[in-house]
């Protein structure tokens, strides 16, 4: 199955176990793509602590997972990707049209 797992905020908890899930479900041997969109593009900075989100997300990429980030959201918030794909509206409407199942944080 493909799953396509949208976050768009930079909430840590929530962007923790969006994470979660993501490597959750490629350990269960599925596809998992994850599109970051708006105040989502910041949650790779979030390190350390209880909600370690930059340790899932280097996980979930290790796995083989795929990360991409809205670029005109990155640049909107003077942002780099670190190690997300900078990606597009184009490729958000692709990731859509292409998953079975689109789970959104």
């Amino acid at each position: 199955m493909k799953i396509g797992i949208i976050i768009n905020t930079e909430d840590s908890e929530t962007g923790w176990n969006a994470i979660r899930f993501a490597n959750t479900v490629v350990k269960a041997g599925h596809n998992a793509t994850v599109f970051l969109m708006g105040k989502g593009v910041e949650i790779g900075e979030t390190k350390g602590g209880k909600y370690d989100s930059k340790s899932q997300i280097s996980s979930f990429l290790l796995q083989g997972g795929k990360v991409l980030a809205c670029g005109t959201c990155l640049k909107s918030r003077g942002k780099d990707s670190g190690v997300c794909e900078v990606s597009t509206m184009t490729e958000f409407m692709k990731l859509v049209e292409s998953s079975d199942k689109i789970v959104s944080f």
